[in-house]
């Protein structure tokens, strides 16, 4: 018989570390406590401001979204604008990593752990009127399934590959047998999902944005599935046109400048407080800082630390997610000498991750020595590390016989990431560092949007590079498998016997089988070494005064139906 799963409690969760922001001492805007449970599960409430309350929420953003079609899509700011228009099966509890119920009320997973049924909420209508039901859950699976051309790239459906692998027509070799083996939509009015494979995610993954339910009529009509040989980023339905179930709908895009979003009155949950919400671009730190301090914006990510006490003094409000990321220094074997371990090896110990710490980062941010944060499970406290050592650095670039090397060295400019609040101030502290151990660099500067992740994830013309990761979801898959669960230009390395443990970990379903599994493999990628792992930055948030019903969420999970601005 299948195992029932509730939708509360903690064997529904993705790992047994639970992560909450109960331990926080600044853990948000408290007044959200008490509507948090009813966040999305509860309809009911007119959506209209109450009081001398203003009906627009005005959000600065670091910089445009890359898209509005979230499949298409592995950025923070894109995701910030549709998860407020979309949603998936499986969302998080607020403030938490915890699974909660969101589009499915509950869900049951076969004995062997290949097949999953989702009970799904009634009466739930896409924003152009179309029913939610099981067979758009079942669209939605076969589209991601039967993407083809561009629209497979590395840098497209980044998410799709990273959870699943594959399509139902391959047009990248790199890529194998598809984790998805079909849906169907049940006489009773569930939908059944079946997998080729145990994945002990599957469920925690479906709370990424990427695997958000859309209206797939409204996509094939707006050319969004890139058949054309184009673009979808740049399609009608993706820059003009996305059709969700969420609290708001789309309103209008002005390039580099902002996103309206408007309350959708038709909300099958806890309709929005305010009648608007905006995303204004504002990509330099300081301009959103002072925007703040103007009244020009409500609220902001991803504060300077040096603007925090500035702002708590000035009776703005300061809300800090835990950490729930790693920033990374990638390197990409496919360019000479970096296909060389010990050149690797030199680079890891000619940098001083605490120096860069106190010159560039958050206060309370920790070094990192493996490429996941060390509440999730599998992180490994034995783990290979590369202490700072700049005299072993140059004895190792001697010994490879690279006395006198100049590699490219990829930063990005125009934005702020929560793993990387000042891409340029991180960049010359650890450019510096290389210098003292005779590491040439050369600098290459390139705006987020649109050139910087193409670069580094979707061609091989780039040798060290700025990135890191916020994870999603709690799961080890999430992180390592992510980065290094297949060939990718990013990394530039073929490692079948790292991709093969890998794959086998993912089908994992005992809690100390992960555990093993995940700290055996952690110590493989830091031997093979394939990029340095520096920190888990802890990121911030700035509000005015009068904003209320704001949580900050580990996984950037915020959806702003429960925000509320009173007139300053």
């Amino acid at each position: 018989m299948p195992a029932q799963l509730q939708s509360e409690g903690p064997e529904h969760h993705p790992t047994r570390r639970a992560f909450t922001l109960a331990a926080v001492a600044t853990a948000g805007l408290a007044t959200l406590s008490a509507c948090a449970e009813s966040q999305r599960d509860e309809g009911g409430g007119s959506g209209e401001s109450s009081g001398s309350g203003r009906d627009t929420f005005v959000f600065g953003g670091s910089a445009d979204p890359d898209s509005l079609d979230p499949v298409f899509a592995s950025d923070g700011e894109t995701f910030r604008v549709t998860r407020q228009i979309f949603e998936g099966l499986v969302s998080t509890k607020p403030g938490t990593t915890d699974l909660a119920p969101s589009l499915a009320t509950e869900w049951t997973t076969s004995e062997d752990g290949l097949s999953y049924t989702f009970t799904l909420q009634e009466g739930v209508k896409f924003s152009n009127g179309k029913p939610f039901d099981a067979a758009a859950v079942v669209a939605n699976f076969e589209r991601w399934y039967n993407l083809r051309g561009i629209a497979q790239g590395e840098d497209l459906a980044y998410y799709y590959r990273s959870v699943f692998r594959g399509f139902k027509t391959n047009d990248d070799p790199a890529l194998g047998t598809s984790l998805y083996a079909g849906s169907t939509a049940n006489p009773d009015g569930t939908v059944t999902v079946n997998l080729t494979s145990p994945f002990a995610g599957f469920l925690a993954s479906l709370t990424l944005p990427a695997f958000a339910m859309q209206e797939t009529g409204a996509v094939e009509a707006a050319g969004g599935n890139g058949l054309d040989g184009a673009d979808p980023r740049q399609s009608e339905y993706a820059t003009s046109g996305p059709i969700g179930t969420g609290p708001f709908v789309f309103a209008g895009w002005e390039r580099g400048q902002q996103v309206t979003l408007k309350r959708n009155d038709d909300y099958w949950g806890e309709k929005a407080k305010v009648a608007s919400a905006v995303i204004r671009v504002i990509g330099d730190g300081t301009a959103r800082k002072q925007a703040l301090q103007n009244g020009d914006i409500d609220g902001y990510d991803l504060v300077a630390p040096a603007d925090v006490a500035t702002l708590e003094s000035a009776g703005f409000q300061i809300q800090n997610r835990p950490a729930f990321n790693i920033l990374y220094l990638g390197i990409n074997q496919a360019l000479a000498p970096l296909g060389d371990l010990k050149v690797r090896q030199a680079i890891a110990h000619a940098i001083d991750k605490d120096a860069v710490i106190k010159n560039a980062l958050p206060e309370g941010t920790k070094a990192a020595t493996q490429f996941m944060p060390e509440n999730v499970i599998g992180w490994n406290e034995s783990v290979t590390t590369y202490e700072y050592d700049v005299d072993r650095a140059k004895q190792l670039l001697a010994e490879a016989g690279q006395t006198n090397i100049n590699i490219p060295f990829n930063y990005p400019t125009g934005v702020s990431r929560p793993y990387m609040p000042n891409p340029e101030t991180i960049y010359n502290a650890i450019n510096q560092q290389l210098s003292a151990a005779g590491i040439t660099t050369t600098p290459v500067a390139e705006q987020w949007t649109p050139n910087y992740l193409g670069t580094v994830q979707g061609g091989s013309n780039h040798g060290l590079h700025l990135l890191g990761w916020t994870g999603d979801y709690n799961d080890p898959d999430n992180f390592i498998g992510v980065f290094f669960g297949a060939a990718t230009n990013e990394w530039g390395f073929n490692d079948p016997g790292l991709f093969e443990a890998l794959a086998a970990a993912r089908t994992v379903t005992s809690e100390d089988e992960q555990e093993s599994a995940y700290q055996d493999i952690n110590e493989q990628i830091m031997t093979l070494l394939p990029g340095i792992p520096i920190a888990s930055p802890v990121p911030s948030l700035a509000f005015a005064e009068g904003v209320e019903g704001y949580t900050a969420s580990p996984v950037q999970d915020e959806v702003w139906n429960t925000v509320t601005v009173a007139d300053s």
